[in-house]
């Protein structure tokens, strides 16, 4: 343009001065005078028509580019003098544009689509708390308001949502920035909500509400089945019992086969009342109803506590149970619940860890002060037995399972101990695994937090 517009003045100077020439200036006294005066007034003008040129040229500009984003730069088709180039280069941009708008509107149809398929309610908020978006499952959540007018955009959450385990995982979410978990009991009366919230890469936060109201009512009804079941069998199996031991005293009067069913029949309702207590036992973990009165208390002393309780399953079974390195530190804990933890766990340990050339089973019972995340105390139950294959590590410790099916029945295990264990240590706070390999033993972990972290 500029190249133009220089070429242009030049060539207006060459006319001025041939004009001058024509008209005989050239014979005049002041001629260069006039002269310069001619080619400034020429050039005056023809600066003001080429600007105005210039300005229509870049009105069309501006409204060409203005008109992409309401893409409709395909109605407008201006004819260029100096931006010819530069207005191809527009109307190439544009096409673009155009595209990338319609590709990412039909994929924001898509998504909303998807979003309102789910069953699951979802809001987003903006880093200050305000609603961005949601879905119709939410929309339909909130109590005392029409869908069009219950949730709007725009408004803080807390103005709309006034569930405080809610607003407290959003807060969590959009301050630390980090996954928060949370569980809604207040949003609608009688319905139980599962809330995720999650921060978003580019500030705020989704919060997914998953309704497990049904799924807390079934689990609800298979407690108190179990644990009314478990209750009605004990007066039976313990009449059962007794009358059999009773039997038993009198052996001189006793054929060898009435001995021998007796005594087969006093195993298995001893097996049945163990199980049925760890059913009982297991029914008041999972719905809190036992209550638990955690305090201060030593590591060593629940080592030591521990070992002396087995002692007369270790001179029953002729065993050997060591104490090893042990902490002093003190956890946070129920002692008669962290006892039969380890009471459990030294149990199987002799009952399933002895060792294929090894006359008896072994097992060590230690302590050591870990971080996990912080600061806590970290108990190992060790034997030396046959060891766990690895596909049965990750499943040991649901309800029932059982590695060897047919050993476990033979040694009156219930198949309940080591999920009674790991509610027991996660209800104080603490994390519970095993670690094992195939004829090397097996190595059962438990953590709990150090007391002095929630005096602090």
């Amino acid at each position: 343009m500029r190249r133009s517009f220089f070429l242009s003045v030049f060539f207006r100077i060459a006319i001025a001065s041939v004009l001058c020439a024509l008209v005989g200036l050239s014979s005049l006294p002041y001629r260069w005078i006039i002269a310069g005066l001619l080619v400034i007034a020429w050039a005056g003008i023809s600066a003001f028509f080429l600007a105005r040129s210039v300005r229509q040229d870049v009105t069309l500009l501006q409204n060409s580019a203005a008109a992409v984003p309401e893409r409709q730069v395909g109605e407008i088709n201006p004819t260029f003098t100096d931006f010819d180039g530069l207005a191809r280069a527009i109307s190439v941009a544009s096409d673009h544009v155009n595209r990338s708008l319609s590709d990412a509107s039909e994929s924001r149809h898509e998504l909303e689509a998807m979003i309102d398929s789910m069953q699951d309610a979802v809001v987003a908020v903006d880093p200050a708390g305000r609603i961005q978006w949601t879905n119709q499952r939410m929309q339909k959540l909130i109590p005392g308001a029409s869908f069009s007018s219950a949730i709007r955009v725009g408004h803080a959450l807390v103005q709309t949502i006034r569930d405080p385990e809610i607003l407290d995982c959003v807060r969590t979410a959009l301050e630390q920035r980090v996954v928060s978990d949370g569980r809604s009991t207040s949003l609608l009366p009688g319905r139980i909500f599962e809330v995720n919230v999650s921060p978003m890469p580019g500030g705020g936060a989704v919060a997914v509400l998953h309704d497990i109201t049904r799924i807390e009512q079934v689990e609800r009804t298979q407690r108190d089945f179990v644990a009314n079941v478990s209750h009605e069998l004990r007066t039976p199996l313990t009449s059962i019992t007794g009358y059999v031991e009773t039997l038993l005293d009198h052996e001189a009067s006793l054929s060898q086969p009435a001995r021998e069913f007796l005594s087969i029949i006093l195993k298995n309702a001893t097996r049945m009342n163990r199980l049925t207590e760890d059913l009982l036992v297991m029914a008041r973990v999972e719905s809190s109803e036992q209550e638990l009165h955690p305090a201060p208390i030593p590591a060593d002393i629940l080592v030591r506590d521990a070992v002396q309780a087995m002692s007369g399953l270790v001179q029953d079974t002729e065993s050997i149970l060591e104490i090893g390195d042990i902490s002093t530190a003190e956890v946070f804990a129920d002692t008669d619940a962290i006892l039969q933890v380890l009471s459990n766990l030294i149990e199987n340990g002799i009952k399933y860890g002895q060792a294929r050339n090894a006359p008896v089973s072994k097992v060590v019972v230690s302590s050591r002060d870990v971080w996990d995340p912080i600061e806590a105390v970290e108990f190992s139950v060790r034997d030396f037995g046959p060891g766990i294959a690895s596909e049965h590590l990750g499943r040991i410790f649901e309800r029932f399972y059982r590695v060897d099916k047919a050993r476990s029945r033979e040694s009156g295990g219930t198949g309940l101990g080591l999920a009674i264990a790991r509610h027991m240590v996660q209800t104080h706070g603490g994390s519970i695994r095993a670690e094992s390999e195939l004829n090397a033993g097996s190595n059962f972990i438990f953590t709990l937090p150090k007391a002095q972290n929630l005096v602090e």
